[in-house]
């Protein structure tokens, strides 16, 4: 048997790397350098962007910058409400007096959380106190334990402005429109009708002798304002200033219905009450 000569070793193919050998980079072209930079600063810009926006949402409610009565039941911390409402709006809608309104964009965290300003439209319990309540579909946001208007705790009235009060001016009166004709907030008088609300504007103008509108007009929580002199002596007791009771819910009628510009009484809700404890 004859051997047969081994044949040629096949020459290496230069454009084929060995097995195992280090691939070679591609060097990137100028256009693909610019578009993985353009990539990399869109990337960067939107975390940065997504910082800012949390941090822009954070700091109005970290700051305390808005100071905001809730609706009845809404639970306290306010820390804890933000977290728990939905910012569905349903509240709002079933509202009789339209008093509940949705935060606006500046208030960060605090869009769409819903809020009364209680010199433009208080709560005035047309509806007893439990409509929004029973329509905030969380079950916690607006405490469901509340079944009457006398167990809401949406702040405390004070006599913030004594030197303007009617009442403390000597026992003024007062003749006209509450906050003039144009006025475009609603009120319960169960006088006129006892379930639905009419502007006040269509009440027929005041002649108060005493100026008693924050004690006349208050829902009927019973105890929770009244106008008390100063003194027996009949020389002073021309000075009857409004005394706000434990009884009082912070409804705000009071304050919507004060007749001095600005309003003599106000609500404080619980950051202004948490604030005032902290200077005391």
């Amino acid at each position: 048997m004859t051997d047969k000569p081994d044949p040629k070793p096949t020459p290496p193919n230069p454009a084929v790397a060995p097995v195992g050998a280090p691939k070679k980079k591609k060097k990137m072209t100028r256009r693909e350098l610019e578009r993985r930079r353009m990539l990399l600063r869109s990337v960067g810009g939107a975390g940065v962007a997504a910082v800012t926006a949390g941090l822009v949402g954070w700091y109005p409610v970290r700051a305390e910058v808005f100071d905001r009565l809730r609706p009845p039941g809404a639970i306290p911390p306010e820390e804890d409400f933000l977290a728990a409402c939905i910012k569905c709006g349903q509240c709002v809608q079933v509202c009789p007096v339209e008093a509940i309104v949705l935060g606006d964009g500046d208030e960060g965290y605090g869009l769409g959380v819903p809020y009364i300003d209680a010199r433009k439209q208080a709560c005035d319990f047309s509806c007893d106190a439990t409509q929004c309540v029973l329509a905030c579909p969380t079950g916690g946001a607006l405490s469901h334990d509340i079944s009457k208007k006398e167990e809401v705790d949406i702040g405390f009235a004070r006599l913030a402005r004594p030197d303007a009060c009617l009442a403390m001016k000597g026992g003024l009166g007062f003749k006209g429109y509450v906050q003039g004709e144009d006025f475009a907030g609603l009120l319960r008088y169960e006088e006129i009708d006892r379930w639905n609300p009419i502007p006040v504007a269509d009440h027929p103008p005041y002649n108060l002798e005493l100026c008693d509108l924050c004690v006349r007009e208050c829902p009927p929580i019973e105890g929770a304002i009244s106008l008390e002199p100063m003194s027996d002596d009949p020389g002073e007791n021309r000075f009857v200033p409004p005394v706000v009771h434990d009884a009082c819910v912070g409804c705000g009628t009071c304050e919507m219905m004060c007749p001095t510009e600005p309003a003599s009484i106000v609500i404080d809700t619980e950051l202004a009450l948490s604030r005032q404890e902290g200077l005391a």
